[in-house]
C-alpha cells in the first residue's frame, strides 16, 4: 500500500469496530465519520483548506506546491529536489527558517516526489501565526543568496553520490526508470538524471524555476488541528494575500504509450547478492482500477504470508527476500516486484518461478479470503494513518492537487469495494510479459 501511517488519538474520527473470525484470519471492519474540512481561495489563486480538530493543542500548516521532478526540463533535472533544500536557506526577509520556529516549539520538514513538493510545519496551536509568517515569506521570494546555492548544491551532490552511486543497489532506479518510461518524465528519479545537471545549475536557472512553480496559484495550503476557519481565513489573507499570482502553469506532459514488448537490462556491481527487478505499467492515482491493482500487489508481495514470499522464500528457498508494491504515482505508474536471490539460483530459474506465480493469479484469480486479508491490512493502515493530524493535512493537500479533495473521504470505500473479479481483471491486464521491464542486477563474481 502507499498510505501515510501515523498513530495518535483523534475524537473527530469516532471509530466503531467489530472483529469476527472467519476460519483462518480476523476481519477488522470499521466505519468512521468523514473528514470535515472547509476550503476557499484567495484572490491570488492560493487554495486554502481548513480541518478543525480541537482535541489537540497543536496545529499543522502543510503547503504543497504542485511541482515534482516530472515538471523539470529534461536537460535540467533534479531542480524540484534542489528546491526542497534551497527553501530552508533563507527568504526575502528571514535569514533562518528553523531558528524562529524552534523558539516557539515548532518543527518542520519537507519531501519531494515525481509529482509534488510538500512542506509542513507543526507548532503549538497558540503559535500558528509563526508558521504563516515563515511559509509566506519564502513563497514571496527566496533570498537567492549565491552562498546558499553553493552550499545546497554540494549537499545535493553528496546525497546523489551516497544514496544513488555509492550505496549497494542505489543505482537501480537510475537504470530502471529510463527503460520503463520512454516518453513520460517519470523516466528520471527525483534526484535527477545525472550530477552534472545540479553542478551546472545557475542562479538564473534557480530564479526561473522558483517564479514558474513557487507561486500562490500553484500551491495548496492546508491548516489543520486546533484552529478555526475564521482564524485561518484572517491569517491566510494577512500573510499570503499580498503575494502576487504568477503565470498559470498548465501541465502538458507527454503520455507514455502502451508497452507491447518485454524489455530487459543487465547491470553488475559490488553488491552482496544477485537481485531481480520486474516492473509493470499500471494506471495512475485517479484510475478506476488503481485500488484493485494496489491490492493485487499486496497479495503478491506484502509481508511473509504473501504469495511470492510463501512460495519463493519459504517453500522453494530461491530468494532470501522478495516483495511487491506500487509506486503510487499520480500519472500512470508501476507495479514493482523485487527480490534478492539465494546463491546457486540462476536468473532464468528465478524469473520462471516468479512467472509461475503471476500466471496463477492471472488464470485463477484470488480467493475471497486472500482479498479480505489485504483489505484488512489496508483498512488498518488507513485508519491509523488518519489518526495523526499531520497525515490528514497531507492527504487533504494531495487530494486537492489531484483535483478532488473528497478523495480523502472515498478512499476507504474504494478499497473495500474491490472485488475478486476486478482484481483478476487487473492482473490479466497488468502482469503481461510484454508489459514488463526486467532488470537483472548481477553481483560481481556471481554472474549466472
Amino acid at each position: 500500500m502507499t498510505l501515510v501511517n501515523g498513530l495518535d488519538t483523534v475524537p473527530s474520527f469516532k471509530i466503531s469496530s467489530r472483529i469476527f473470525h472467519d476460519d483462518s484470519f480476523l476481519i477488522f471492519n470499521c466505519k468512521f465519520a468523514v473528514m470535515q474540512y472547509e476550503s476557499f481561495q484567495l484572490d491570488n489563486g492560493l487554495t486554502v483548506i481548513v480541518h478543525e480538530d480541537h482535541s489537540t493543542k497543536t496545529a499543522v500548516l502543510n503547503l504543497l506546491y504542485n511541482v515534482g521532478s516530472k515538471d523539470e526540463n529534461p536537460n535540467k533535472t533534479g531542480f524540484a529536489h534542489l528546491f526542497e533544500h534551497l527553501m530552508f536557506g533563507g527568504s526575502k526577509n528571514i535569514d533562518s527558517f528553523d531558528e524562529p520556529l524552534q523558539k516557539v516549539g515548532g518543527e518542520n520538514n519537507a519531501f519531494t516526489t515525481p509529482d509534488i513538493t510538500n512542506y509542513y510545519v507543526t507548532v503549538p496551536s497558540a503559535n500558528i501565526e509563526t508558521a504563516f509568517w515563515l511559509e509566506s515569506d519564502r513563497m514571496l521570494s527566496l533570498s537567492f543568496d549565491p552562498n546558499v546555492l553553493e552550499v545546497q548544491r554540494k549537499v545535493v551532490i553528496e546525497e546523489f553520490k551516497q544514496r544513488y552511486l555509492n550505496q549497494p543497489y542505489g543505482d537501480v532506479w537510475l537504470k530502471l526508470r529510463p527503460e520503463a518510461y520512454k516518453v513520460h518524465p517519470y523516466s528520471w528519479a527525483t534526484i535527477g538524471k545525472e550530477i552534472s545537471h545540479i553542478e551546472d545549475a545557475t542562479m538564473q536557472d534557480v530564479k526561473e524555476f522558483f517564479y514558474k512553480f513557487y507561486i500562490p496559484n500553484n500551491a495548496y495550503l492546508v491548516v489543520a488541528g486546533d484552529v478555526t476557519v475564521e482564524q485561518v481565513k484572517r491569517l491566510s489573507q494577512k500573510w499570503f494575500g499580498p503575494i502576487p499570482a504568477g503565470k498559470e502553469y498548465v501541465r502538458d506532459l507527454p503520455q507514455e504509450p502502451v508497452q507491447n514488448q518485454a524489455r530487459n537490462i543487465e547491470i553488475s556491481s559490488d553488491v552482496p547478492l544477485n537481485s531481480l527487478y520486474k516492473v509493470f505499467h499500471m494506471e495512475g492515482r485517479l484510475g478506476a482500477d488503481y485500488y484493485s491493482s494496489d491490492l493485487m500487489s499486496d497479495i503478491l508481495g506484502r509481508g511473509k504470508s504473501s504469495r511470492l514470499y510463501s512460495s519463493l522464500v519459504s517453500d522453494q528457498n530461491m530468494f532470501s527476500k522478495i516483495g511487491a508494491s506500487i509506486l503510487g504515482s499520480h500519472d500512470p505508474g508501476l507495479v514493482v516486484i523485487s527480490g534478492d536471490m539465494n546463491d546457486g539460483v540462476s536468473f532464468d530459474e528465478a524469473e520462471q518461478a516468479i512467472e509461475n506465480e503471476l500466471v496463477k493469479i492471472i488464470n485463477l484469480g484470488v480467493t475471497e479470503e486472500e482479498l479480505a486479508k489485504v483489505k484488512m491490512q489496508a483498512e488498518s493502515s488507513h485508519v491509523f494513518g488518519e489518526m495523526e493530524v499531520l497525515n490528514r493535512a497531507m492527504n487533504l493537500a494531495i487530494s486537492a492537487s489531484l483535483g478532488d479533495i473528497e478523495m480523502v473521504n472515498r478512499e476507504l470505500n474504494d478499497i473495500i469495494s474491490v472485488s475478486t473479479d476486478q482484481l483478476k481483471t487487473s492482473a490479466s491486464r497488468i502482469l503481461r510479459p510484454d508489459n514488463c521491464t526486467t532488470l537483472r542486477y548481477y553481483a560481481e563474481g556471481k554472474k549466472s
